[in-house]
């Protein structure tokens, strides 16, 4: 295929044929107009030109078609008549412009050419008709719109953002350095708890070796659709050292490897009345919450339903709400995978439902809170049956039952029930894993104040959550048998229930001065806040993952503040000073520093 064939030039060659002959016939219109003027000559009366005279030679001669030549010839005849009209009409408007030259005392010399004035306006017109019909070619053809982008352009956009981090971590050097990593003991085939067949410890977490300037970086870049009026989609891909649902920062070094992209966001939404929109895959938080409970970075997948409406009798005073039905985990279709006998599906979930209202008071002030209730349904831990891994079973009944995702501070309970070899009991390998061992239903009450204070903005936020399933004696009763419970414990050594620590609430106090989310060069903002998070107040896996590592069971204080040094450029300071709240002391304290620009 020839691509110059179908080129925009290829198409408009037509066209300019065309105008250059319109400008040729112009030009003969012109000359013969001013031949006329100057010579003062009247018009030649109709006669044969000589364009009529050789078409009446090839029909003689038997070059054209009897029926073709006198077609001709009457467009041939057609045209010198129009032409000699033409020149008429030029001659007496010439000889009314000597008229009017003579009355005002000039005169014509010999050789001088009069060519007839075109007024501005005519020219404009001519050349508006011009431009009306070449551009009407143009669309028609599909190839030119000026000052246009294509139809579809117009209803996608990209968005995206880059940040890059330098981020220190300090561990007080009296900390308890036996901090299991319960997520790497979940992993593979679990870890044997038996010291007769095992002497090795589990994976322990740093806790008292530093970590300065750590490069790190986030990047994320989506394109998102307006498919109609009511209906959008969009599609984004970030960044992330793994595929951990709270985090999309990723660790650079590591030899100048190439970094890691993930499917981030993936959603379609839909609006079938205007308070209220549907999507559904995986989106962005729908819910009014803070990052003690689900992490800034993490997406939801499944379905949510939202509304907002002002009300009729006050458009200052709105009310809001989301419906979601979110799917956390899915068991596995084949487990147990070298057994006849699957095991029944048993699916993680989490309800959610949330009411708020938004009332600007004025123009200085705005108060937004949400009560909502979150139900995270079959997420505890449950004992198996028991399994006879000696003889070669394949897992135990409730391996589904650990957590996808954990990271630490809920309270854990061990999940399988191996029974012994009869024949080498204390030789029995017992490899386990663990699962949380309370339930969550959570009363999550959210408050924000925006105000004015010498001028600038002052926002504060608090949020309260309370787990009304926590139960110190459920989690007992749950656990079953004896010893299942490995953590939350105090400082006496001691690991009975009497030892045992924790707690069902958690709460968040914000202050930030200036603008709370810096876009134009110059703006600025300064913030400070305190979060107390006691073990079982939320499940662990979904919150903040730099306060205190990430987790639960975590009290401290953070400073910050950032600038704008450009539009959509701005740098961040923050400081993080945690502790635990129950148990061995584990002290950690944050720095980070960071760019970052939008797009």
């Amino acid at each position: 295929m020839n691509p110059s064939k179908y080129s925009p030039a290829r198409r408009l060659a037509p066209a300019l044929r065309q105008g250059a002959l319109a400008a040729a016939v112009a030009a003969a219109f012109a000359l013969a107009a001013g031949g006329a003027a100057a010579q003062s000559a009247p018009a030649r009366p109709a006669g044969e030109t000589a364009m009529v005279k050789l078409i009446r030679g090839l029909i003689q001669s038997g070059t054209l078609a009897k029926d073709v030549g006198e077609a001709l010839l009457a467009q041939a005849q057609a045209e010198a008549m129009a032409s000699q009209q033409a020149q008429q009409r030029l001659a007496a408007v010439s000889a009314g412009a000597v008229a009017g030259a003579s009355a005002g005392g000039l005169r014509l010399e010999p050789g001088d050419v009069r060519v007839p004035y075109i007024s501005q306006t005519v020219r404009d017109q001519i050349r508006d008709e011009v431009k009306a019909q070449v551009m009407a070619q143009a669309k028609d053809e599909g190839w030119a719109a000026p000052n246009e982008t294509p139809e579809w352009s117009k209803r996608i956009r990209f968005e995206g953002d880059v940040r890059v981090r330098n981020e220190s971590r300090s561990y007080a050097g009296n900390n308890s350095n036996i901090e299991i990593n319960w997520p790497d003991l979940n992993k593979s085939s679990g870890y044997d708890v038996n010291p007769n067949t095992n002497l090795a410890l589990p994976s322990l977490l740093n806790t008292r070796q530093d970590r300065r300037n750590l490069f790190r970086a986030r990047a994320r870049v989506g394109i998102f659709a307006d498919l109609s009026e009511n209906t959008k989609a969009g599609v984004r891909l970030a960044s992330g050292s793994d595929d951990n649902p709270v985090s999309t920062t990723q660790t650079l070094g590591g030899g100048l490897s190439k970094k890691s992209v993930w499917l981030d966001q993936m959603w379609i939404s839909h609006k079938p009345v205007d308070w209220l929109t549907v999507t559904g895959g995986r989106f962005g938080n729908p819910f009014m919450s803070t990052d003690t409970l689900f992490s800034s970075d993490l997406n939801f997948d499944g379905i949510a339903f939202q509304f907002d409406k002002a009300l009729a009798s006050n458009k200052d005073l709105s009310l809001f709400g989301t419906v979601g039905l979110i799917p956390l985990e899915y068991s596995s279709d084949n487990a147990p995978s070298r057994s006849q006998d699957k095991a029944k599906s048993e699916n993680k979930w989490l309800f959610g439902a949330q009411v708020g209202a938004d009332w600007k008071i004025d123009d200085d002030n705005r108060l937004r809170g949400a009560l909502a209730y979150y139900n995270f349904r079959n997420i505890s831990g449950k004992v198996s049956e028991p399994c006879a891994l000696y003889a070669g079973a394949d897992g135990c009944s409730t391996d589904w039952s650990r957590p996808a995702f954990m990271q630490k501070g809920n309270t854990l309970m061990l999940l399988r029930d191996i029974s012994l070899d009869p024949l080498n009991p204390a030789g029995t390998p017992q490899p386990q894993y663990v699962g949380l061992a309370s339930k969550f239903r959570l009363v999550d009450l959210n408050m924000r104040w925006d105000t004015k204070v010498a001028g600038n903005n002052l926002r504060l936020d608090a949020n309260f959550i309370r787990n009304t399933a926590y139960d110190a004696n459920d989690i007992w009763r749950r656990a079953g048998i004896r010893g299942a419970i490995v953590n939350n414990f105090g400082n006496t050594g001691g690991t009975t229930q009497a030892d045992y620590k924790s707690g069902g609430n958690a709460f968040m106090l914000q202050a930030t001065y200036g603008r709370p989310a810096p876009a134009a060069r110059g703006d600025w903002n300064v913030l400070a806040g305190y979060k107390r998070i006691e073990p079982d107040a939320l499940p662990d896996g979904y919150n903040d993952s730099t306060f205190h590592g990430g987790g639960t069971n975590a009290r401290g204080y953070f400073l910050g503040g950032s600038y704008a040094f450009d539009k959509n450029l701005w740098f961040t300071g923050r400081w993080i000073s945690t502790k635990e709240v129950y148990g061995p002391p584990l002290s950690i304290d944050t720095l980070q520093l960071e760019l970052n620009a939008r797009f």
